[in-house]
């Protein structure tokens, strides 16, 4: 602890860092300081553990999680307890370089990175032919007895184009190892960086001695396959990368605010508060969230619903930012902008999605951590078995230690889990589902019971007017005058069953009563039964109502009921032929609970259930060995939602429910659900499978090295082969699940 904060005192200054943090730091609702830092020069998996295990060991460190795959720090702590400044300092001193983050910035970083790399890849490419043309010269003058003279200078022009070779194209291995070392731990490419310098130095020292082998071609050819394999797996990881950092691509930069007087300016959508009004052009996407409150369009609200139909919007919608006017000129008023959004929310969601650390995870990581010290001992074991034991001199010795360094990168393994968490958290995003839990996908994976609740989860918790047909026009038209008032559930649903009705002008509302007012010149109720004058010994009937009582006549009773999800049946039935158990657990009465769970097919069903019997119920599940996956929306599911052995809840549901749920799924259809489990269980396998190709790989070229029949090129082609097919198996998780 005294040497970390020794190092972060004696780090860089913010002008010398480049950046002042306190100008990225985000406050949480907990009290909590956030930042969100991109690491310049990540790229193995005792990079991250070097990184987490530097920050983890500070007080007041709540949270510090790196992402391998779009290399971004997430760091929250108390400010009470630690500094911003002396933690990224402390980070710095460990030789990594931490830049803000911004996707615009990071995305052009990324292509600088890529251009870097195809520069060094060029001239390594350019390097290895003519070596290597060198060097079949040299080995067709052995077999005709070329003189030592001829062979020294072919070897001496060798070394003149390899050595400025591996001096620049091993930039990208020799800086990364370098300020591993310097900060007194390793990474992957300190055993690469010594292999490539191994194989030219033992080449220069045979040149000068006049040797007759040397391995100018190994070493460049060697720098070239392993330059072949790291741009290629960043182009394949690119593919992969952090579906939340596409999505902060979509935020707008500007937002055009109408002021009081009609003028209007365009100020950056940081700098946009809440209450004022946004103009949004056709063709154009939403900056903020708001309300619409002129103009009438259609949204493409894809990216918050998951569904591709278009939305229509009038004033009173709720837009989100992000979403793309199709149609007409909007004016919005604002409700959150920036990092407020919806839009940002998801972000948040999906980053700690992606950057979380499941029990798979973890594994990855403990095996990484204990990489380095055991490869370098493995290979100085080889260099000494032929040396000492082998009978062999010191340069083939020394290049099958050569060989073993580099077939034992670990940069499979470490991308075994995190590739695939990536791909399948994107992929459900399309879906309009949002993975919160960062161990959301391995225990969904491992769900055998589904439960659901009934209100706003099977249903859409939106009630509907269920006897229009018994009802006049005019009396729909009355209760519609008196409704408009009102924004209660069942007013709302008379407004939708009349269509546009003027409001009566003089409504009151009485609390727990219902609404009073004049329309076509006499007063009317809308109300509850007793209010209305309704005798009781009609209460028998179960669904939701109101009553309309008109002056000289009969009052006129308007029912209502919930509508089922268009898809439930239908997803019931594609569960149930899953293998799971499926249950219905609801808090309403028992005639409502049975309606639903006949219509969609549901035999075991409980109503009644308050939120202790839920939990309760979840136990008794838990304790026959049941994974529990519960589905629920209310307040009074989010103590169930926490219990589960895995939860999911619409974006309709309370805030506290969605809090508690491991995942959020956009839109009226239920099937992304399905979506979520086909994923979560065909990203288990991938995982499965990723381990297996990693220690079959290492099982298999291990041996081989440390035998002597792998030379330093071909371990190098072997390395950045499993890499690959590790990646590229990752990305079969954003196709379409099979059932």
């Amino acid at each position: 602890m005294a040497e970390l904060s020794a190092q972060a005192g004696s780090a860089a200054a913010p002008e010398a860092r480049g950046f002042d943090a306190e100008a990225y730091m985000h406050g949480e609702a907990d009290g909590s300081q956030s930042l969100h830092m991109v690491v310049d020069n990540l790229h193995c998996p005792s990079c991250v553990n070097q990184i987490e295990s530097t920050l983890k060991g500070y007080p007041g460190v709540m949270d510090a999680r790196v992402n391998l795959t779009t290399r971004r720090l997430r760091l929250r702590w108390l400010p009470s307890k630690a500094n911003a400044d002396d933690l990224l300092d402390a980070v710095i001193a460990q030789g990594y370089r931490l830049t803000p983050y911004d996707p615009g910035l990071m995305t052009e970083a990324w292509r600088a990175e890529d251009r870097m790399l195809l520069r060094c890849l060029a001239v390594s490419g350019f390097a290895a032919a003519n070596v290597m043309l060198l060097s079949v010269a040299v080995w067709s003058g052995l077999a005709q007895d070329m003189g030592p003279a001829t062979r020294s200078f072919m070897h001496w022009l060798s070394a003149l184009i390899a050595l400025p070779t591996v001096a620049y194209a091993g930039r990208p291995f020799f800086r990364s190892a370098l300020g591993a070392l310097r900060n007194g731990h390793t990474n992957m490419d300190v055993p690469i960086s010594l292999a490539v310098i191994l194989a030219a130095g033992v080449s220069l020292w045979e040149t000068v001695s006049e040797g007759e082998q040397v391995y100018f071609d190994a070493s460049v050819t060697l720098l070239f396959f392993l330059l072949i394999g790291r741009f290629l797996d960043r182009r394949v990881r690119g593919r992969a990368r952090s579906a939340a950092e596409n999505l902060m691509l979509l935020r707008a930069v500007a937002a055009t605010v109408v002021e009081a007087d009609g003028t209007r300016r365009a100020m950056p959508v940081g700098a946009v508060l809440p209450g004022m009004t946004v103009a949004v052009a056709a063709g154009e996407r939403v900056p903020v969230d708001g309300v619409v409150i002129e103009g009438r369009s259609d949204i493409d609200t894809s990216l918050v619903t998951g569904e591709t139909v278009p939305q229509s919007v009038s004033p009173g919608t709720t837009v989100h930012a992000g979403t793309l006017n199709l149609g007409a000129p909007l004016q919005v008023r604002v409700a959150a902008a920036d990092e407020d959004t919806l839009l940002a929310e998801i972000v948040r969601l999906m980053e700690g999605a992606e950057q979380g650390r499941a029990r798979y995870v973890r594994l990855a990581d403990r095996v990484a951590r204990y990489y380095a010290p055991v490869v370098h001992l493995l290979a100085a074991g080889a260099f000494l078995g032929w040396f000492l034991l082998g009978g062999v001199g010191w340069q083939p010795a020394l290049l099958i230690a050569v060989a073993v360094l580099i077939v034992t990168c670990p940069c499979a393994l470490g991308l075994a889990v995190p590739a695939v968490q990536v791909a399948a958290v994107g992929r459900l995003l399309g879906h309009g589902v949002l993975v919160k839990a960062p161990d959301g996908l391995e225990r969904l994976a491992q769900v055998d019971t589904v439960v659901f609740d009934k209100t706003g989860t099977l249903t859409l918790g939106r009630p509907e007017l269920a006897n229009a047909s018994e009802i006049s026009k005019t009396a729909i038209t009355r209760a519609a005058a008196l409704a408009g008032a009102s924004r209660h559930p069942l007013a709302q649903a008379v407004l939708r069953a009349a269509g546009p009705v003027p409001v009566a002008g003089d409504v009151r509302e009485e609390p727990g009563m219902g609404l009073i007012g004049t329309v076509e010149g006499m007063e009317m109720r809308l109300g509850n039964r007793e209010w209305c004058g309704v005798e009781l010994a009609d209460s028998d009937r179960p669904e939701s109502e109101l009553w309309l009582a008109v002056p000289s006549a009969k009052p006129i009773r308007f029912a209502f009921r919930d509508q089922v999800r268009n898809d439930a049946a239908d997803v019931v039935a594609t569960l149930r032929d899953r293998g799971l158990t499926l249950e219905l657990l609801s808090g309403d009465h028992q005639a409502a609970v049975q309606d639903v769970a006949s219509a969609i097919g549901i035999d075991a069903w409980r109503a009644g259930c308050r939120p202790a019997d839920k939990i309760e119920r979840l136990e008794a599940l838990s304790a026959e060995g049941r994974r529990v996956l519960m589905v629920g929306d209310g307040l009074n599911d989010a103590p169930a939602l926490a219990a589960a052995f895995a939860s999911i809840s619409p974006a309709t549901a309370a805030d506290v429910s969605q809090t508690a749920a491991d995942f959020v799924f956009q839109g009226e259809a239920l099937a992304p659900i399905v979506q979520a489990l086909d994923t979560a269980r065909v990203s288990r396998q991938l995982v499965l499978q990723n381990f297996l190709l990693s220690f079959a790989y290492n099982a298999l070229a291990v041996p081989i090295a440390v035998a002597g029949f792998v030379t330093p090129l071909i371990a190098a082609i072997a390395m950045s082969g499993s890499s690959l097919i590790v990646t590229l198996n990752s990305l079969r998780a954003k196709l379409e699940p099979k059932p």
